[in-house]
């Protein structure tokens, strides 16, 4: 199945000069939506991960239904203040501002293997940042897995030393 078809841009938003990729027509159409988590499952399999983590907001659109056909848990990372236990935090920058990041003291053990996933790779900042708090709660990131990767904006080169799998390039 051709998962490109079902991505649309959308130009200027949030703000004007980005072209914010919108993946609401691959969500709802059950078919494409499927095939896009069992792919990522694919590139995947025989891992050997202890658990995936997910991204606020669409990261977790795919990681979660992606931790559940894997059989594995689910742990979120958030935006600042939304979780309401201990948290670690990592600052990042997107393609268009700055960000701060959170996870659960105790949302990951030390030593597990974790697959991180989210819905586009473009700057790399957001996964860079995901990538210190998995590594800060004393695991491993041991795979990366995004829908969609935009090449033009180099965000892989941030992730040098990651094994980072993407569905698609654009």
């Amino acid at each position: 199945m051709d998962l490109s078809r079902y991505i649309r841009d959308i130009p200027d938003f949030p703000q004007k000069g980005i072209v914010f990729k919108d993946i609401t027509p691959l969500l709802k159409d059950a078919r494409a939506f499927a095939a896009a988590v069992e792919a990522l499952k694919a590139l995947f399999a025989g891992g050997g991960f202890d658990t995936v983590v997910a991204i606020e907001a669409r990261g977790y659109i795919l990681g979660a239904p992606l931790a559940y056909a894997m059989g594995l848990g689910f742990v979120p990372i958030r935006k600042l203040g939304k979780l309401p236990w201990e948290t670690y935090q990592a600052e990042y920058l997107l393609e268009y501002g700055a960000s701060t990041i959170e996870i659960h003291r105790d949302g990951i053990e030390p030593d597990q293997r974790v697959l991180v996933v989210d819905d586009v790779l473009a700057t790399g900042g957001t996964l860079e940042g995901t990538a210190k708090l998995v590594e800060r709660c004393g695991a491993t990131v041991a795979g990366m897995g995004v829908l969609l990767e935009l090449t033009d904006l180099r965000g892989r080169d941030r992730l040098q030393g990651y094994r980072l799998e993407a569905l698609l390039q654009g």
